[in-house]
């Protein structure tokens, strides 16, 4: 069974807009690369750097896998760490900061 297919015209899509969609819960790295719109490269240099989704080696050739469930939630923390996207960390919104422990000039 591959773990990604095609999805029929008129179906939704469980990818970002390449018309595919998941049916097993852990991906490879090509699947989990095309489920983030990212190249494999990418992932292998981050896995490199301990950085990006999380991944694990399972099997008897210990391949790289991730969960399908740890890439949304890892989709959801940058969503939640980008200031455009969390109003929270945004700047603007923020209040002006003053110095301390400075004397004013005049």
């Amino acid at each position: 069974m591959s773990a990604v297919t095609s999805i029929p015209s008129g179906g939704t899509s469980a990818f970002r807009g390449g018309g595919l969609a998941v049916d097993r819960a852990f991906l490879g790295v090509k699947e989990a690369a095309a489920y983030l719109g990212l190249s494999p490269r990418t992932l292998y240099v981050w896995r490199h750097r301990r950085q990006g989704p999380p991944s694990f080696r399972m099997g008897a050739h210990g391949r790289v896998t991730y969960r399908l469930d740890a890439l949304e939630a890892w989709i959801r923390e940058q969503e939640q760490a980008d200031s455009r996207s969390n109003p929270v960390l945004d700047p603007v919104n923020a209040a002006p900061q003053r110095r301390t422990g400075h004397a004013a000039t005049v």
